[in-house]
């Protein structure tokens, strides 16, 4: 069943520093205001791809705010190009995910000259430059006499390149004064220093702050979910690498033990153009099944995706290659027993057999769905465990903590 829907939401509270205080308690808070006192007024400038849609976005849409109500002077801006920059800086994502590469030579000219084009109009002479992803590298160009600090924050699992696709991107990257990355096993070798950031969740946003039960109750009602039957849900946008096909494969065969429904859910991003395609597929294989709902999401429907989270028995997450996957903390989070691939940043966040159970095909997926259906306290104890695992390391404010100790050790000891 599908469900391309729109719904209107709320006004978002606007959250403050403090408002963190009873979750992470008051010193955790205290901390951040310290570290933050050297950096009054420092101008900071973060570039990425998109403004919705996808991790990155979502990370910024609570970072800069959190920075600027600590004192510093924040922009956000985004890369913009035509549908061929977007299908090229798609096809370096796979690439660089490992997977082939078959553009023509011209891409890599054409690549750079969107770079130009948002070079020429962007204001590029904050102190601090963090450039996320592949898509901006070569704004580089526009630093002026080795001004400032520039950092690349690179979200994607790089362990094993398409070197086609990483030798034209690396002398880039190499003119940055660092290198961040989402996990050890993703960085290259490169002549810049190269540092470590967890990816995190914001937990009073509205898509995992607490809900109440009458609005999750709505909400599967308006998508037709039984919540007196087994929910397993993966929320993820509809990109192969994120493998929804092979979630179907794996629910039909947990189906013939267990009476249970799958729910899809997901959208796309305004720099990915190969998500409708997707969709068609996914809908293709689950083909007339009324337990499998395939629900296209529009970028607004945080609540919606936090309800159908809370909502699940099991949250399933498997992806073929996975950058970080915040959607597996997001569940840990709302204490959900996740089953997740071991591929990226997923298995930072679960700990086999503490903090979730991973697998590496669809035949294990299906077999970890239904040892932890057939072992409730297992799974229970597991979300529980999980919960506490994204409180210690993978939250917002964790973020900022390292944001604010990068740029205090780019200025050095003055």
């Amino acid at each position: 069943m599908s469900a391309p829907i729109g719904a209107e939401v709320a006004a978002p509270k606007i959250i403050q520093l403090d408002d963190y205080a009873p979750l992470l308690g008051a010193p955790e808070i205290s901390q951040l205001r310290a570290l933050a006192a050297p950096l009054q007024g420092r101008t900071v400038l973060m570039v990425n791809s998109t403004s919705v849609g996808g991790g990155v976005a979502e990370i910024l849409n609570r970072l800069v705010p959190i920075l600027t109500e600590l004192g510093l002077a924040v922009k956000w801006d985004v890369i913009t190009g035509g549908n061929d920059f977007f299908e090229i800086t798609k096809a370096f994502h796979n690439a660089l995910h490992g997977g082939p590469y078959e553009l023509p030579p011209e891409s890599f000219e054409t690549f750079l000259a969107y770079n130009e084009q948002n070079r020429a109009r962007m204001s590029l002479d904050s102190e601090f430059v963090i450039i996320h992803d592949p898509q901006p590298v070569a704004l580089i160009n526009g630093r002026q006499n080795h001004q400032g600090h520039w950092l690349w924050r690179c979200h994607i699992d790089l362990s094993r390149p398409n070197m086609k696709v990483w030798e034209f991107l690396e002398p880039w990257v190499s003119r940055y004064d660092g290198a961040v990355f989402s996990s050890p096993d993703f960085s290259r070798q490169l002549p810049i220093p190269q540092y470590l950031a967890y990816p995190s969740i914001d937990p009073l946003s509205e898509k995992n702050r607490e809900l109440e039960p009458e609005y999750i109750q709505s909400i599967l009602e308006r998508f037709g979910v039984d919540p007196n039957r087994t929910i397993l849900t993966q929320i993820s946008r509809f990109d192969r690498l994120k493998d929804p096909v092979g979630v179907v494969r794996a629910y039909k065969l947990v189906k013939r033990y267990f009476d249970c429904q799958l729910v899809l859910a997901g959208g796309g991003a305004s720099d990915d153009p190969e998500g409708d395609q997707v969709l068609r597929e996914v809908q293709q294989v689950a083909g007339d099944d009324p337990d499998i709902h395939t629900l296209n999401l529009p970028p607004w429907s945080a609540l919606e995706i936090n309800a159908l989270q809370r909502a699940s028995t099991i949250v399933i997450q498997k992806s073929l290659r996975e950058g970080f996957g915040l959607t597996v903390s997001e569940a840990l989070w709302k204490k959900k027993p996740v089953v997740a691939s071991s591929v990226g940043g997923i298995p930072t966040q679960i700990i086999h057999k503490q903090t979730g159970l991973l697998a590496h095909s669809v035949e294990g997926t299906a077999y970890q769905i239904r040892f932890l259906l057939s072992n409730p306290p297992l799974a229970q104890r597991l979300g529980e465990q999980g919960h506490e695992h994204v409180r210690e390391h993978f939250l917002i404010t964790s973020q900022v903590r390292r944001h604010l100790t990068g740029f205090l050790h780019l200025l050095g000891p003055s």
